[in-house]
């Protein structure tokens, strides 16, 4: 008998003389509960042992040489955190799209 492979049904199963059949399609990467579990606990242990070490508490002693600015309105706020990410990212989604050569003319 010669080895090959066995057509069962969806799977595949490769002989080997001397050995048993692996499947021949493999899932490489997959995740087991245990090691998701032990990444999330440490995400989240992490997350919260900084959120600990950097209290807002701590802000309210002023260090030698604070010069604190005037804070910013709420149309400034808006325009530095909303609206100036947004323009930057449709100027590179613009030039993206016109720059981009992968489409064939013609």
């Amino acid at each position: 008998m010669s080895p090959g492979p066995v057509d069962r049904g969806a799977r595949a199963v490769l002989r080997h003389p001397g050995r048993a059949g692996r499947p021949a399609v493999r899932y490489v990467g997959t995740v087991d509960k245990k090691n998701a579990l032990r990444a999330g606990a440490l995400a989240a242990g992490t997350t919260l042992m900084m959120l600990l070490m950097s209290s807002p508490a701590l802000a309210l002693a002023r260090d030698d040489g604070d010069d604190p600015g005037s804070g910013l309105n709420v149309g400034e706020t808006l325009g530095l955190y909303v609206a100036a990410p947004l323009v930057l990212f449709l100027v590179i989604t613009g030039l993206v799209m016109v720059l981009d050569k992968s489409h064939k003319q013609g």
